[in-house]
Formats: C-alpha cells, sequence, structure tokens
C-alpha cells in the first residue's frame, strides 16, 4: 500500500519564532493521527534550524521549499541540499508553480533539482499542474505529463521509485476553488502510467485543500495526501486535516 503524506507547505510565512511555536502547538495534536500518515512541515529556509530539533522524535519530518542542482557553488540566494540535510531535512519540494512562476524555474532546472535531491539523500516532493486557460482547453493530460516525464527524464527506475509528486491545479492553490475528486483521480492516474517505476509513488493533490474535503480526496484510489497551503499554517486546522486523510478506508 503506498505511503499517505500530508505535507505543509508555509511559503514565505512565518519567522523562525512563529515556526517554532507552531511545532509546539502540533505535535501534540497529531498524536492520535494514525502512523500511515506521513506528516511534512516544509517552513521557509530561515526557520529550518529552529524548527529541526523540535521533530527529532521523528513523528513528524522535516521538508525545505526548494533546492539548488549544485552542491556549492556561486548562486546567489541558493541552498544546497547538503545544507538541507546539515538540518535534517528529508523533503523538499520541486518545480512548485510559484517557483516556475515567478522564479524562472523550467523543466530543465525542475529536472536538475529533483535529480540533484535524490543524490542528496533526499525525497522530492515534485510539483505539476495546469494553468485554466489549459485546463479550458482540454491540455491537462498532455500538459501535466509532459511535465512528469520532464520532471524524472534520465532518472533510473529505482530513483524513479523514490520521488514524491503533487498534482496542484494552478487555477486552485489559493483561490479557493479546488479540482474535482474524480477529475484529480483520472489527472493522477495518467500521471502513474506515464512513467515506469511510478506504480507505488505517493501523489499528492494540492489546490484549495483543506480539513473539510481532504477525505473526498484521499478516498480515490489515485491519491495519496496533500500538499497544503494555506489549510497548514494553523496547527489545530492542519492536524485536523492529517486525521482526516487516514479516516477513509483504502
Amino acid at each position: 500500500m503506498r505511503q499517505l503524506i500530508c505535507a505543509g507547505n508555509w511559503k514565505m510565512h512565518k519567522t523562525a519564532n512563529e515556526a517554532a511555536a507552531f511545532v509546539d502547538a502540533f505535535l501534540p495534536l497529531v498524536r492520535a493521527v494514525p502512523d500511515r500518515v506521513e506528516i511534512v512541515l516544509c517552513p521557509p529556509f530561515t526557520a529550518l534550524a529552529a524548527v529541526s530539533p523540535k521533530l527529532s522524535a521523528g513523528r513528524v519530518k522535516l521538508g525545505a521549499q526548494d533546492v539548488h542542482w549544485e552542491n556549492s557553488g556561486a548562486f546567489t540566494g541558493a541552498v544546497s541540499a547538503p545544507m538541507l540535510r546539515e538540518h535534517r531535512v528529508q523533503y523538499v519540494i520541486v518545480g512548485h508553480s510559484e517557483r516556475r512562476e515567478y522564479f524562472g524555474d523550467t523543466d530543465l532546472t525542475v529536472r536538475l533539482k529533483t535529480a540533484a535531491a535524490l543524490a542528496g539523500g533526499l525525497t522530492p516532493i515534485v510539483a505539476v499542474g495546469e494553468t485554466l486557460e489549459l485546463r479550458d482547453a482540454g491540455n491537462t493530460l498532455a500538459h501535466v505529463t509532459l511535465q512528469t516525464r520532464a520532471a524524472l527524464e534520465g532518472l533510473s527506475e529505482a530513483d524513479v521509485a523514490r520521488v514524491v509528486l503533487a498534482y496542484e491545479p494552478i487555477w486552485a492553490i489559493g483561490t479557493g476553488r479546488s479540482c474535482d475528486p474524480a477529475e484529480a483521480n483520472a489527472v493522477m492516474a495518467a500521471m502513474r502510467a506515464c512513467v515506469p517505476g511510478l506504480r507505488e509513488t505517493p501523489i499528492l493533490y494540492g489546490g484549495s485543500v483543506n480539513s473539510e474535503n481532504i477525505a473526498d480526496y484521499t478516498a480515490q484510489p489515485e491519491i495519496d495526501g496533500g500538499l497544503v497551503g494555506g489549510a497548514s499554517l494553523d496547527p489545530k486546522s492542519f492536524a485536523g486535516l492529517c486525521a482526516n486523510a487516514a479516516s477513509v478506508s483504502r
């Protein structure tokens, strides 16, 4: 059975002190969440040092929001896999639509970052998704499978199996509009079939997912949890989401 994962992407929210306070409030709330749900927090880089020691018990894993494809070098503002590992980071988001739109990430750099994360002992959460224009034109499957193939190009089947994917329709991110669960499931089925090695790979849904609708997604056979934005910023809300993700039988 594939791993269920609920990953909170805090984006550019929370100072180090605020992040530490969140974890102090959050950990007691998720003690009763079944172990079959892997819980991941992805704070800003500046909060990793404050959060990491608090997660040392291992129930909640630490993630980061981006990684560079080189281990070191003249790349002002970038953070490498060895730097993340030093803070006991285990997951890293790669290719989020905001990185693609605002910071110039391309299919090539997403592929390089995915490979660098794997080589550095991190589990990449590779995000793909379509704009509203592509969806309305009927090009969702073609675009999303193209992004998936591009991100995993050149990887062995064994390495592909170590990746986590996230389907995040861009038109649903932060808009309050969520993709119909059955529609999202169909997209994820196409993603899973487009590259060998993805049979047991968790695929997460992201895009206005919250504690009220997460179970509708995890009830679908191809959906293995959520990459969560705004609903992960409140300890009680995110703890409830993690619990609800596991409330359906699979």
